[in-house]
């Protein structure tokens, strides 16, 4: 993802909500989510060039989402921190020991930000301080920065979303319409990431529309109390055209994966 809001235990009936973009090069080969093979208890969409994913999710409540961390340097490692949404997701350590273990090799991937956890916990190790947290309760979004950077698409999906839940918009289709946003910040407002003025206006959005570079998916999960799992989302090719939407469920009564229409 490369911006993801988590609620938690901010929805009556709903613990856990997650809410992002991924924004990704059009040419990068991607599988759209769904359950995936050796693992079908756990779903989420694939980066077919590294392997990893960026969202994903397990039928008992185990999750992960990785952001990139932002900077005029290109970034370059040995291992895909795509490959740790998948590691944690199949997994079955606590999430506290697979923050501790990804730490102590954080050089070995990308600049990161990831989020994880499952219904007991959520946690966020913010690239930028190399640091471990528990997140409490409440709203929280994660981007391309370190995680208190205050930038203009950040405070804005936070606002647009806790405006939309008091209001008592909370369907499926209109809190995947918030990622939607093109809203454009005025240029005193754009973070200085190193990449340049141009791209820094380019990639300002909630959503971004490039012909070679921009939003590839946006996603929704949400956890409900009773232990069911509803994960949807909607692919984008190049300027934004849509491509493609799934919508999958995992029912507390059966514990696996399927399309609405399957039920």
């Amino acid at each position: 993802m490369c911006i993801l809001l988590i609620a938690i235990d901010a929805m009556p009936d709903w613990p856990l909500l997650l809410l992002g973009n991924r924004d990704e090069f059009h040419a990068r080969p991607t599988a759209t989510a769904e359950p995936w093979r050796g693992a079908a208890d756990c779903l989420g969409g694939l980066d077919l060039q590294a392997g990893g994913s960026w969202l994903a999710q397990r039928n008992d409540g185990r999750f992960a989402s990785v952001t990139n961390l932002r900077s005029g340097i290109p970034a370059s490692a040995p291992k895909s921190r795509g490959a740790l949404v998948r590691e944690f997701v199949v997994g079955n350590e606590s999430a506290a020991q697979f923050g501790q273990c990804v730490l102590d090799q954080i050089d070995e991937y990308g600049p990161f930000n990831l989020v994880f956890g499952d219904r007991q916990s959520v946690w966020l190790i913010d690239g930028g301080s190399a640091s471990l947290q528990r997140l409490e309760p409440g709203i929280h979004v994660v981007g391309n920065g370190p995680f208190d950077s205050a930038w203009p698409k950040v405070e804005r999906l936070r606002t647009r979303f806790t405006k939309a839940i008091r209001s008592g918009d909370r369907d499926d289709s209109s809190l995947l319409s918030l990622l939607a946003d093109t809203s454009q910040p005025d240029d005193t407002d754009l973070p200085d990431t190193g990449v340049g003025e141009n791209l820094e206006r380019l990639l300002a959005p909630i959503f971004i529309r490039g012909e070679q570079y921009g939003t590839r998916a946006s996603s929704l999960v949400l956890q409900h109390e009773d232990g069911s799992v509803f994960f949807r989302e909607r692919s984008f090719g190049p300027m934004g055209l849509t491509t493609d939407e799934v919508y999958w469920e995992c029912l507390q009564i059966d514990g696996e994966w399927r399309l609405p229409e399957e039920r």
